[in-house]
């Protein structure tokens, strides 16, 4: 017997209810960014690997999935070479091209190569597949999408604020009760100088990321192992401690960092943003939190996560400034703040909670049944006028017996059913069905519109 078709570990197939569910998601998601003036691009599924690597750090680079170059990849690799089986050595020679990680590098390079095309500040959104060379695991995928907004040009504190409020409105919409957490790079960079270990901000950053999901024991376990002293953990632990609501943090904080001068700048930052979108109102939870590092080199401001309620799952949003980032494609200065949806997280939270209106399990709006030829064409004659007037219907193809087609209609969830027979087509109605209810009357296709549109 021939082996059954698999796909690779950490990809998925989507079936049309499992599209539609998706499709509502993005939907949701776009319509809050065109309604907050994003502009829509797209970029290549494979980047060269110049552009991608050593922009997300040691660990990130290690996830990046490398494409092997066309035709004899192994031309210009010496025997030795192979046999040393130095992989980075290996991966220069055999490797030109790699899927991309995300969206906002490639963005960053969109910026960079179409500059003297682009109006700054330039706010862009940007909906597609991504690749990571991860262990598949619940709610963590090698391929999965992202749905970014950022916008490049501005320095202005505003852009932070104005996607706070499009997250508060991309989730209040889809109805999932979510915490926002925010912090700022710069304060994680005066925590580093106040403990005495400036020049390891990155490998500091990078274990209190993980302090949600390892404990705090584990975190200063790993500090150990990146050989910071007994004297800077300790100091460390009551800045990852902090509690009380986001104004008493800052206070805290304000005392903690008083004598690191970008620490202060970092603290002005992110009081600056809470004020904003306390100001503007807002119905997600907004919270402080001095470990939320997300791991990634780049940002050099305001970090932003989003985690769900309701559902044990990873950040199902996140985001933050980074001022650097276009500066390693040759135009340095340029400022950009932005955000990414995870929608497969969100997707699987949506499905968990059962978040869906009825509608969206409904594959069309009514299907008309199938008597024979004539009644089929006089039936196709009506399904035309429907779809004029954006009212989506069918036709079941074959003539069956009506309990096959009406069994047809409740599995697909259409919501009506229309018959035209002998007396139908005669009297110039149609029987409509509401699949639901149960109720049936004769209307005219004028009537269906009206009850339908």
């Amino acid at each position: 017997m021939a082996q059954k078709p698999s796909i690779p570990k950490g990809t998925r197939d989507f079936s049309p209810i499992e599209m539609a569910r998706r499709n509502y998601i993005f939907d949701t998601i776009k319509k809050a960014f065109r309604l907050f003036g994003y502009k829509q691009i797209e970029t290549p599924a494979m980047e060269n690997l110049s552009t991608l690597m050593g922009k997300y750090g040691e660990e990130g680079d290690k996830l990046l999935f490398k494409i092997l170059n066309s035709g004899d990849f192994l031309k210009g690799v010496s025997d030795e070479e192979i046999q040393e089986k130095n992989l980075p050595r290996l991966t220069n020679k055999l490797c030109e091209k790699g899927l991309r990680y995300d969206l906002t590098v490639p963005f960053a390079r969109f910026v960079v190569q179409h500059r003297n095309e682009l109006q700054l500040p330039f706010k862009r959104y940007q909906i597609q597949p991504v690749w990571r060379a991860d262990r598949p695991q619940k709610g963590r995928y090698r391929e999965f999408y992202q749905c970014d907004a950022d916008v490049v040009g501005s320095e202005s504190l505003n852009n932070e604020i104005e996607l706070l409020s499009l997250i508060d409105e991309v989730f209040a919409n889809l109805g999932i009760n979510v915490t926002v957490k925010l912090n700022n790079r710069k304060i994680l960079s005066g925590i580093a100088e106040t403990i005495g270990e400036a020049d390891r901000i990155v490998d500091i950053t990078v274990a209190i990321d993980k302090i949600d999901k390892i404990g705090l024991e584990n975190v200063n376990a790993e500090l150990r192992e990146k050989g910071l002293s007994e004297e800077a953990i300790k100091a460390l632990e009551p800045l990852l401690t902090l509690s009380g609501c986001n104004e008493e943090k800052l206070e805290a904080l304000s005392t903690l960092l008083a004598g690191s001068e970008i620490g202060k700048k970092g603290i002005e930052e992110l009081k600056a943003v809470l004020d904003g979108i306390n100001t503007l109102g807002h119905r997600c939870g907004v919270e402080l939190d001095v470990s939320l590092a997300r791991g990634l080199n780049y940002y050099t401001g305001t970090i932003i996560e989003v985690k769900a309620r309701d559902v044990e799952i990873g950040s199902i949003t996140g985001g933050g400034r980074y001022d650097n980032l276009t500066g390693v494609f040759g135009m340095p200065g340029l400022s950009g703040v932005g955000i990414s949806f995870g929608a497969d997280r969100i997707y699987d939270v949506m499905n968990q909670l059962d978040l869906y209106p009825e509608s969206v399990n409904s594959s069309v709006d009514i299907l008309f049944t199938n008597f024979g030829e004539k009644e089929a064409l006089a039936s196709m004659k009506y399904i035309k006028a429907l779809h004029e007037a954006g009212i989506s219907a069918e036709l079941y193809p074959d003539t069956a017996k009506m309990k096959k087609q009406l069994g047809f209609a409740d599995a697909e969830n259409i919501p009506y059913v229309a018959m035209v027979g002998d007396s139908e087509l005669a009297e110039g109605v149609i029987q409509f069905k509401d699949m639901k209810g149960g109720t049936q009357e004769k209307l005219t296709i004028e009537e269906i519109i009206k009850r339908l549109s």
